[in-house]
């Protein structure tokens, strides 16, 4: 895979010197939750998973890792998968691990980097992402992308112990252009 690169963040495949701060991440619940299932792997697992997501289109493991630029500093992570079986298209995922990083556009662009990225060279014509409804930051960077709110899976994720609905988004390749023009 190869680096993407923004204004203000680059994407590149996960190091191993990335992983341990990774991990960290996924194992903090005030970072992964309260959006989203929390649950915990072995940092072996963990590598493991990481290693073959470029051989697996349905892994969930993290694809790229989000650097600033132009300081290099890891503060976040973005993946893609394949998000059904049978209908063709991919989701997109992202966590900006490092709280002070939050609310600077780092998100923001390396989402629209991914999109672009899986648009540009992917058989798909759709990418779409889901997020939890009470998730404002989540869905006003997907808005901010030019993808577009399609509805609403009601209780379709289970964390924290009660059902949470999920707002599914979309955009199609015909779309992409039409919002960045």
């Amino acid at each position: 895979m190869d680096a993407l690169s923004g204004t203000a963040v680059r994407l590149r495949p996960p190091r191993r010197e990335d992983l341990e701060g990774i991990f960290g991440w996924y194992n903090d619940p005030e970072i992964v939750a309260p959006y989203d299932r929390f649950s915990t792997d072995t940092f072996d697992e963990f590598a493991a998973a990481i290693a073959a997501a470029p051989h697996d289109p349905a892994s969930l493991a993290p694809r790229y890792v989000v650097e600033t630029l132009p300081t290099a500093e890891v503060v976040g992570v973005v993946g893609h998968y394949r998000a059904h079986p049978v209908l063709e298209y991919v989701d997109v995922w992202y966590v900006v691990g490092k709280p002070e990083a939050r609310g600077h556009g780092f998100g923001r662009e390396a989402v629209g980097l991914l999109v672009d990225h899986l648009l540009q060279t992917g058989p798909c014509e759709r990418v779409g992402a889901t997020c939890d409804v009470e998730n404002v930051p989540s869905f006003r960077l997907l808005e901010a992308i030019g993808l577009r709110r399609e509805g609403t899976l009601r209780s379709a994720l289970f964390h924290h112990g009660r059902w949470h609905d999920v707002y599914v988004y979309g955009v199609t390749r015909s779309e992409r252009p039409a919002r960045r023009a």
